[in-house]
Formats: structure tokens, sequence, C-alpha cells
């Protein structure tokens, strides 16, 4: 099988010689196009002579993106994402993309197609049909089908992404919701009898994310130089019920945090109940290493945990806030008392500390009068 690269107006292309029609008689050829330049189209010209002469090409006229869909999901997203992210990622698809889009073929499925995709479904996208979805979800299911189809192109399926020329709706800014100090203090003098008190005081003195929480175990944790290793997350899944990840979510997941003289004390009282807990089960205590767990050993059940913690905080009248909070609460006091933004990114785990000051820029106002104030006192105070 032989093929040639020749120049397209600013692009490059290559197209593939692949014999003749056996019923016409006529020559059959293959283009593809789209490349920057003349050597990479000589690469994708080679790879795709391999694949034809594999027999493994998909042809993008007899795929639909369908098909396509359900193969990225079983051949990409299952081995490539977090548990929860793959059941949100194949319940868009389902319920959303293959019955708005699933019978357009991969060639022809155009940008317009897309957009309007976005306008139907901010329209009349609910499944129960009494209105659109909200601008955010839309946006996720914009960002889903722009990673499935930037896979198609690097599987060389396709040439060209139809999403990049698609604008989709912007999400409005959430507000976040964060604890004052002294409605923290109020919060674990009502949470100091019950089995919230260790998770919630964890959470506010560490800022780590609720799975991390309860996938950490005593091997992660250094007392002497008072570290902690987050090198796991703990999902709850439809399937598989408790799966631990040990992939992070990002390069950064994967960290250490200093914690405090408190946590500490914490950490061991913790030790010395869960010894009593495994002399009283014996046998029964099914040990995981984890530090957060049930008494007998096995995992939490992290949407009871969620379940329990509103209930909790609508009875101690604190404001309405969500377990995920209280690591927002952490990053709001850290940045409050003059931490620098550096330190609070790298504790919380964020993959650039541009995330962070986008997050927590309610904060900055504040702080950007404290720089000016002390500025000025040293250039005129006395």
């Amino acid at each position: 099988m032989k093929g040639h690269v020749r120049k397209r107006g600013s692009k490059w292309c290559f197209i593939i010689d692949l014999g003749r029609d056996p019923e016409t008689g006529k020559r059959k050829q293959k283009w593809f196009s789209g490349f920057n330049t003349k050597k990479e189209a000589e690469r994708a010209m080679a790879t795709k002579i391999h694949e034809l002469n594999q027999g493994v090409f998909i042809e993008p006229s007899k795929i639909t993106l369908e098909d396509y869909l359900k193969r990225w999901l079983q051949d990409y997203a299952l081995t490539n994402c977090a548990p929860r992210t793959y059941e949100g990622y194949e319940s868009i698809i389902r319920n959303h993309l293959i019955p708005s889009l699933g019978k357009i073929t991969l060639d022809r499925l155009k940008p317009m197609h897309i957009q309007k995709y976005y306008s139907d479904k901010l329209d009349h996208g609910r499944s129960d049909k009494k209105g659109g979805l909200s601008a955010r979800t839309v946006h996720h299911h914009h960002r889903l089908l722009h990673k499935a189809l930037e896979q198609a192109v690097k599987w060389q399926v396709i040439t060209v992404n139809p999403v990049r020329a698609v604008s989709p709706p912007k999400p409005k800014r959430k507000q976040i919701q964060v604890l004052t100090r002294d409605e923290v203090l109020l919060l674990l003098k009502a949470a100091e009898n019950s089995k919230l008190y260790e998770p919630i005081f964890f959470a506010v003195n560490t800022g780590m994310r609720r799975g991390e929480i309860f996938a950490l175990r005593w091997s992660d944790v250094d007392f002497e130089n008072q570290l902690i290793s987050i090198r796991r997350t703990l999902h709850r899944t439809k399937d598989s019920g408790f799966v631990f990840r040990d992939s992070a979510k990002t390069d950064g997941s994967r960290r250490s945090i200093a914690v405090s003289d408190s946590v500490v004390k914490m950490l061991k009282k913790i030790k010395r109940k869960q010894l009593e807990q495994k002399m009283a089960l014996g046998p029964a205590y099914q040990d995981h290493d984890l530090i957060f767990c049930r008494p007998d050993g096995t995992p939490f059940d992290l949407d009871y945990l969620s379940k329990a913690f509103g209930q909790f905080i609508r009875k101690a009248n604190l404001p309405p806030i969500r377990f995920h909070d209280l690591r927002h609460t952490h990053a709001t006091l850290l940045l409050q008392q003059g931490e620098h933004p550096k330190v609070v990114s790298e504790r919380l785990g964020h993959s650039t500390i541009t995330i962070t000051m986008d997050l927590y820029s309610h904060v900055m106002p504040n702080m950007q009068k404290e720089a000016a104030q002390k500025l000025d006192n040293l250039l005129f105070g006395d």
C-alpha cells in the first residue's frame, strides 16, 4: 500500500492509494488533511498505512459518534478516569449525547451540530422535561465531548476535533461557602461527642479532600517529622462499592503536607482507640491500615458521611455548608492569616497557583489592603 504527501493551501495532507474498486474498476484513494508540517503528515501517513495493513484502521465515515463514545468509554475512560468521573461520563453519554448526536458519523459531525446541541440542552435538556440544564452542566458535556474527540484525533480516527470550534455556555461563578474562625470553633464544640468530630477536625486542619482523608493509612503518617503523605483517594461506585485509587487527581495531588501538634495529638488518640477496637473484635476486625474507618476496620461510606454532616450542620444552626467546604475554610483562614498563596496551593494539591488564586479571590482584596498599609507604614510610619 502506497501514499504520498502534498501541500494543500497552508496545510499539509497525505493521500493513500487503496487500489481499485473490484466492482467499478475505479481507483480508490483516501485523503487525510489538516497537518501543520510535511514531517507531521509523513509520520501520520506511515502510521495510517501500518493500521490499514494490520486491519485496525477505523473509517470515520463508517463509525457513528455513538459507536465511538462507547469504545472511548471502554478503551480509555475506564482505565484513565476516577470511578465517579467515569460514572458521570457514562451517564452523560447514555442519557444526552447518544440520543441527540449518536447517529451522526464522525466524518459528518460538525461544530454546528454541537452548538445546536448546547442550545437545545440549555432550553429543554432536563430528563423530567421541565426546563433546561444549567450552563455549568452543559459545560460539563462540552468538556467531556472535547476530551473524547481529542482522543479520536490522537488515535488518528479524525484529523480535527470539531468541538474546538464551538463556544460552550459560560457557567456562573460558584460562591464558595466558608466558616469564620468563630464558626469553626462552634462547629468543633458541637461535634465534640459525635462520630463526626475527628473527620471534621482533620478536614479543617489539613484542607484534604474527603476521598483523601478516608483513604489515609497509618503508613502514610510520619509522626517524627509531622508529615502526612497523600498518595491515594477513596471512591464509591455503583458497581464496585468502595475503590481505592492510587493515581492522583493531578500531579500536585500526590503530596506531603506538614501537620500541627494538635493534629498529631488527634492521630495518636485515634490510634489508641483503634487498638482497643482491634482487641475487642479479634479476627472479626478487617485491618486495611486505615486511619478513618468504621469500628470493624472497613472503609467509611462517603455518601453517608456527607448526608450526616448536612444533618448535623442544620441541627447546630450553622451556615449551610458541605463537608468539602471545610477544605475551602482551611484555605481561606490560612490566606486571611497572611500565608503565601503558593504554600496554600501546595497544601491543597492544586496543579497551579492560578487555581488557588482564582478560587479564593474573595480573600485577595483584604490581603491587598493589608499589603498597601504595610508599605505605607514602612515608607511613612514612625
